[in-house]
This record gives C-alpha cells, structure tokens and sequence, in this order.
C-alpha cells in the first residue's frame, strides 16, 4: 500500500479575491474617478508632465476597459460597431487632441452607468434566489424498513418521506399517517396555518408546524409546485422597455454615422479644400466627443434603473423596465393579499368571554398555547402579554394535532381548539353559536376554551391589513385604475379583507398558476 506523506510546509492558500466582473468593475470606477481627480489637481498644482500624463493614462485605462473589451468583442464576434465602440474612439480623439479629462470624463460616466445598472439587477437576483430558501436540501425516506437520509433530488416517486414538527415539506405529496397545521402562505398565500390529515395534499417548501407527517411522495423535485415558480422566475426574460429597445437599435446606427462622418469631416477638407490636416483633425475630434451620446445612452437605463433598484428596497420586484414603463398607462392593477396588503401575521381580534373575564379567557389560553408550536399559539401569547397577563403553570400536557390542546390548570381539566371538536363533548351554548357563526362569516379563525366542561368563550384570529393599504387603493381608485385582489385564502378571508380596503374585485382560493390564469381573465 502506497502511503501519502503530508507535507512538512502548509499549502499556499489560494488567491482570495476572484478578480470577477461584479468584483472588479466598480474598483475601476474608483480607480477611473480618483485618477481623473489628480490629474486635475496636478494640473493646476504645475505637477511634472510625466505625473499627469501617467494620471490620465491610469484613468483611461480604468474607466476604458470593460468598454474597449466589449467593443472589440462586438465587432469581432457581431460584426457591429456599438455605442462602446464610440465612446473608446471618442475618448481616444479627445486624448489626440490633448483634452484628456474629457475622454476621461465620457469613460468615467459610461462605466459607473454599467455598475449601477448591474447593482440593481444582482438586487433583483438576491430577491429570485431566495425562493431556494424554502428547499429543504435533503429529506428523511422509508424505504426497505429503514429510514434513510437522501437528496431530495434523488427522492422517487411513492417514496414515503417523514416531516417532523418544525421542518419544511420537502416534496409535493399526500399525507397517509399524521396530522398536522401546514403553513402554506409561501405557495398559496393564505395567512393562516392549514389543518391537513390523511388523505390531504401538501406543498413542498410549506413549513409543518406542528404533528409528524409520513407524505408518500407525488411529485419529482423538478416538478414540484415551488419547483415550477423559480422555474417561471428564473426563465423570466428581463425584457428591455420600449424607449430602452428604441435606443438599442438607434446606438448602433448612429455609432456608425457619427464614425463615418468624422472620416469625411477629416478627409474631404483636407483632399478638396486644401484645409490644414492639424487642424482639421482636431475639430473632427471635438465634432466626435461632443457627438458622443453619452449623456442619451446613460441617463435612460440610469432612470430604470434606479427606479428599479428603489422599488427593490422597498420590497417591490419589477421583472424589467417593460413592466415599469407600462405602469404609466395601466388601467388596473391585481395585487396580492398576504403580506401585500395585509401584513402576512395572525393577530387575535375577538375575545369573547361566557360568564367570565376576557383577562380569566384568555389567560387560561395563554397558559396551554404557550407551550404549544402552533403558528397560532403565538398569537394568542402576545395578546396576553401585551395585556400583561399571568397565567398559572400548566400541567399533563397533551397536543392533539388537529384539534387542540388538552391540560390540567391547577385542578382543573382545560381544553382549547377548534370549534367543532370542543362541541363534539361540550355542546356549544346558544350564547356563542350566534358569535361564532358572524366571526366564521368575517373569515376569521375561531378557537374555543373550555374548563371542566364548562366554555369559557371563543378567540377569533386573523390576518391584519397594513395601516397604508386603504389609502393606497383609495387613490388609485381615484385616479380611474381598476384595482384586483388575488389570494390563496379562502372567500369569507379575501371578502372581509376587500371590505376593509374598499376593493371589490377578489379571485380567493387561488395556487400560484391560477393567479396567472385570474390576470388572463381580467385582461
């Protein structure tokens, strides 16, 4: 057997900077602007000739070379002379003619344009990319009697995949043992956790909040339904807007005429007219660097692009400058609910109490919900805390999945949970059904409490509306646009929501391809 000895001197470490476009090209802004900058000062200081020049030089180089590289990769590969290809010439005219700073000036510009214009646009790709987020990276299979840790990619078809509370789904599949409350709002949108048993469908990257799933494995990793929406994201071309295709194809034509027209501007005087070449060559390079459509090519993709990259701070992602010029002439705009217009949390909004306090209600279910993972649970402690209640220590815990919660307060027997399992032992009285029914009606989650078989009153929950959503639909109203909500929550939600904000157009229950197929409709 052949034996490896470690070397006595540790390995160099590789270089740790990648010398990248997206690394590399703002560096040479720096470079461009700090050098243009000196030679400027080293001008009126009456520095050494040498030093300027090698200032300039420094600031060309800099600021021209991610230009001249494309230039040269368009004329040989495409055959076309570009707007690049201009702005090297120009800045080398005016270099001729011993106006440096300007040809400087035309590269400093055109190359700070190309790295605001990639900022936004690695902004826009940080936003795609955290989709992936939601993939689980592997998952836990039962196969042959055992449990095995696999890929998800390498999951099959009716491989039975075990969830446990707290972990991502990582597959589209159909629960056959287990109960549980799914987060589904990544997929659907709907604000509040989904009560799914056997028999249901999950999403993968939905989050199990609470119970162990045993999901027999319906879809590939590449079929799944967040499969197919980075899928539809990712092919996503961004399309140029309209004035910025204009100008692709004006900056080419007009590259070549203004190069054109500075050969004839130099050679007819000087052939024909018997004009001194000196001097005939220095207003054709002034003619070239004034020509330069420096100030036409940058100011209309800076204008989208910092536009873009301002909506991108705010939480708003424009696929390209087409969607953003066309919002100037849009007559109705769909929005999203969950965490669009609504804030995305469930909040407790009714505390209805039956022969006691609202503080005795919902402190008695605080003391079972927090010890409890449901998504809910922390709502309702929140409440409580900022009521600044206390509640007593909870004893014989017991978490039905899918029902509730059952526990010994001090020495009495306390359950909280859905309506309809709590009625199922302790028969709902007249006072509440009526409360339950109009809260259920607003689309609200309603949970019960009760004590030794008597109902201490019902909790209502749901997502809430963020405070500028109202005044945002009022005023495109009032401009004539036609406003739309689309939602995976169920109608009773999206209606009580439309209601708040004053928009009547709702399309409720939807998946990410049924809201695609919702705009086709309304257009």
């Amino acid at each position: 057997m052949t034996t490896i000895k470690q070397s006595a001197k540790p390995l160099a470490k590789p270089f740790p900077i990648q010398l990248s476009k997206e690394w590399l090209e703002p560096r040479l802004v720096a470079v461009t602007a700090i050098a243009l900058l000196g030679s400027l000062i080293a001008e009126r200081s009456n520095a050494p000739a040498a030093l300027i020049l090698i200032l300039n030089l420094i600031s060309y180089a800099a600021g021209g070379f991610y230009g001249a590289k494309t230039a040269i990769e368009s004329l040989v590969t495409k055959r076309k002379i570009d707007v690049d290809m201009l702005m090297v010439l120009a800045a080398i005219g005016a270099a001729l003619i011993n106006q440096w700073h300007e040809g400087a000036i035309l590269l400093l510009l055109f190359s700070l344009s190309n790295v605001l214009q990639d900022f936004a646009i690695g902004r826009s790709r940080k936003a795609i990319q955290s989709l992936f987020k939601l993939y689980p990276e592997t998952a836990r299979v039962q196969r042959d009697g055992q449990i095995i840790t696999l890929k998800v990619s390498e999951v099959a078809l009716e491989d039975i995949v075990l969830v446990q509370p707290g972990e991502r789904i990582p597959v589209d599949g159909l629960i056959i043992k287990g109960q549980s409350a799914v987060d589904e709002s990544a997929i659907t949108g709907e604000s509040m956790p989904v009560e799914k048993t056997v028999g249901e469908n999950v999403f993968a990257g939905t989050l199990n909040a609470q119970g162990i799933l045993d999901v027999r494995t319906t879809k590939l990793a590449t079929q799944t339904t967040l499969a197919r929406i980075v899928q539809l994201v990712e092919n996503a071309q961004d399309t140029k807007a309209p004035t910025e295709q204009f100008l692709e194809k004006f900056e080419q034509r007009y590259a070549m005429f203004i190069i054109v027209a500075t050969l004839l501007f130099i050679a007819v005087p000087t052939l024909l007219m018997r004009v001194e070449f000196n001097a005939q060559f220095y207003r054709a390079m002034v003619l070239m660097t004034v020509a330069s459509p420096c100030a036409l090519i940058i100011s209309v993709p800076a204008a989208y692009i910092s536009a873009i990259a301002s909506s991108a701070r705010m939480g708003v992602l424009l696929k390209g400058g087409t969607y953003l010029e066309n919002l100037a002439s849009a007559k109705a705009i769909a929005f999203d609910k969950t965490g669009t217009l609504t804030i995305g949390q469930p909040r407790v909004t009714d505390v209805v109490a039956n022969e006691v306090s609202e503080e005795l209600l919902l402190s008695t279910a605080s003391a079972l919900e927090s010890r409890s993972e449901h998504p809910l649970a922390k709502a309702i402690v929140d409440e409580a805390q900022t009521r600044k209640l206390t509640w007593e220590t909870v004893e014989s815990f017991e978490a039905l999945a899918g029902k509730g919660i059952r526990a010994t307060l001090g020495n009495a027997k306390v359950e909280i949970g859905s309506i309809v399992y709590l009625a199922n032992t302790t028969p709902l009285p007249e006072s509440l059904k009526q409360t339950v029914q109009r809260l259920q009606s607003e689309g609200k989650t309603t949970m019960g409490v009760v004590r030794d078989g008597q109902w201490l009153g019902v909790i209502a929950l749901a997502d809430q509306v963020r405070p500028t959503s109202k005044t945002v639909i009022e005023r495109l109203t009032q401009e004539g646009v036609a406003v739309a909500m689309f939602t995976g929550d169920t109608h009773a939600v999206a209606e009580n929501i439309g209601k708040q904000i004053g928009i009547s157009i709702i399309r409720a229950e939807l998946l990410p391809e049924d809201k695609v197929s919702a705009i086709k409709e309304l257009m």
